[in-house]
């Protein structure tokens, strides 16, 4: 019995201490409760500054990015100021070199995205690129949708929405297809080699000339670029406004144009071409043919010339007889 009077004893002292402990701190809570929502005010009203200054200078991501950041800076400096006021005995450095070591543990636990954020942060004051930019990060290109803190919101042109962490897209190669007015695109046109470049030239240059859409400054230009295998190539190169979509439309329009202006002025448009030739299949005029080449036996004994449709009936055997070559009939041969 006497034990349980103990335990009961210790236990009402401790509901005293608690009570007594309260009623002490309860002033202190009324000023800490005042002092935060002073802190709340105070951040509320910073954020809107923020946003009011960034929203002018026409930066409403970086607005969003700081007034954020403002906001909650102030009230975590609040929640300090509030744990001092309810625990005098705490001391503000011993409260500032406990959040100097959680701050360490907090970045190596939120590591990717602090170096987001701060990726953001630095995308959004250099502004290599803006809301509304046409730009390709690795596999993905689209327009920028917006920059978030921890990543950054491109629409592709077939209207789907990629999210690229900041961090991926500070540290790879970035092409910003909007960054300049103008855009140059280009396509190269293959005419036959016994076509004159120059009239080629001439009349890709007057089809050009009525696409809508080409900018006159710098003027369209057609340049002969390589002797293919079946073509002689003429690069053709225009200059538009850099949206994709205008650059899209007029290089299908131009394609046309020049089409039809070429099949207008009697200029081939030739297509790759390929000749098979049989092993024995050779002229009476191709010289020596005891000599070895492109897989002639060596001897004094070369096999016979045979004529294409010859060649022909052999691999296709004497049935159903079809026309090779200009026109020829393929004849039987005697079994």
């Amino acid at each position: 019995m006497a034990a349980l009077e103990t335990d009961a004893n210790i236990t009402l002292e401790r509901i005293e201490a608690f009570i007594e402990g309260f009623w002490w701190i309860l002033p202190n809570l009324g000023i800490a409760l005042v002092v935060f929502l002073l802190f709340l005010l105070a951040a509320w009203g910073a954020a809107k500054a923020v946003l009011r200054v960034f929203l002018h200078r026409q930066r409403p991501d970086l607005a969003a990015l700081l007034a954020g950041f403002t906001r909650w800076a102030i009230i975590l400096l609040g929640l300090l100021v509030v744990a001092t006021i309810i625990f005098p005995s705490v001391k503000p450095a011993d409260v500032l070199a406990t959040l100097g070591v959680g701050s360490i543990a907090i970045g190596f636990a939120f590591k990717d995205i602090l170096q987001n954020w701060l990726a953001g942060l630095l995308i959004l004051l250099r502004q290599p690129f803006r809301q509304g930019d046409e730009i390709v990060v690795g596999k993905h290109e689209g327009t920028v949708e917006r920059i978030e803190a921890r990543a950054t919101l491109i629409r592709t042109y077939d209207s789907r929405q990629v999210i690229i962490p900041n961090s991926a897209v500070y540290t790879e190669s970035v092409i910003v297809n909007t960054a300049f007015e103008k855009r140059r695109s280009e396509y190269d046109v293959g005419i036959g080699y016994g076509d004159d470049i120059g009239k080629a030239s001439k009349v890709i240059l007057g089809a050009l000339k009525g696409v809508g859409g080409i900018l006159p400054d710098p003027p369209p230009e057609v340049i002969p670029w390589e002797l293919a295998g079946s073509t002689v190539n003429l690069r053709v190169r225009w200059w538009t406004h850099s949206k994709w979509g205008e650059v899209v439309q007029i290089r299908g329009h131009v394609i046309d144009a020049v089409k039809q202006a070429l099949g207008q002025a009697g200029i081939d448009l030739p297509f790759p071409t390929n000749v098979v030739l049989f092993h024995d299949q050779t002229e009476e005029t191709d010289g020596d043919r005891r000599r070895q080449r492109e897989g002639w036996p060596v001897g004094d004994r070369p096999p016979k010339p045979r004529h294409l449709n010859e060649v022909v009936v052999d691999a296709e055997g004497p049935r159903n007889p079809q026309p090779v070559g200009k026109g020829m009939p393929v004849g039987s041969r005697d079994s």
